[in-house]
C-alpha cells in the first residue's frame, strides 16, 4: 500500500506565498518523479512543476519565476514553494509521485487527495 498526502494549502492574499508539501510513504522501493499539478473549476488538471530524483525540474510557464519545486529523497517529500501568488492560481493541488514498490515491478503513478489554495483578497 502506497500514500500519498497533501498538506499546506489555505486562504491567501494576492502577492502572498505558500508552501505545499507532499509526503509518499508505505511500501515504497523508489521514487523517480514527484510533481505538483492543479485543477480550478471549469478547467482541466494542468501541470505545475515535476522534479526528479537526481533534482531536475520543469515548470509551467504561468508559474516560472513564482514557484520553486524541491525534494527531499529521504523523506519521499516533495514541496511547493509558491510566490507572488494570484488569484488565477486558485485551484486544488495534486501530488503525485511515479514510484516503484519493488525492483521487478513498474513505474507506476500514485495521486495525493489534493489541496485547496484560494487567492483572494
Amino acid at each position: 500500500q502506497v500514500q500519498v498526502v497533501e498538506s499546506g494549502g489555505d486562504l491567501v492574499q494576492p502577492g502572498g506565498s505558500l508552501r505545499l508539501s507532499c509526503a509518499a510513504s508505505g511500501s515504497i522501493f523508489s521514487i523517480n518523479v514527484m510533481g505538483w499539478y492543479r485543477e480550478a473549476p471549469g478547467k482541466q488538471r494542468e501541470l505545475v512543476a515535476t522534479i526528479t530524483d537526481g533534482g531536475n525540474t520543469n515548470f509551467a510557464d504561468s508559474v516560472k519565476g513564482r514557484f520553486t519545486i524541491s525534494r527531499d529523497n529521504a523523506k519521499n517529500t516533495v514541496y511547493l514553494l509558491m510566490n507572488s501568488l494570484k488569484p488565477e492560481d486558485t485551484a486544488v493541488y495534486y501530488c503525485n509521485a511515479d514510484l516503484k514498490t519493488a525492483a521487478w515491478r513498474p513505474v507506476q503513478r500514485y495521486w495525493g487527495q489534493g489541496t485547496q489554495v484560494t487567492v483572494s483578497s
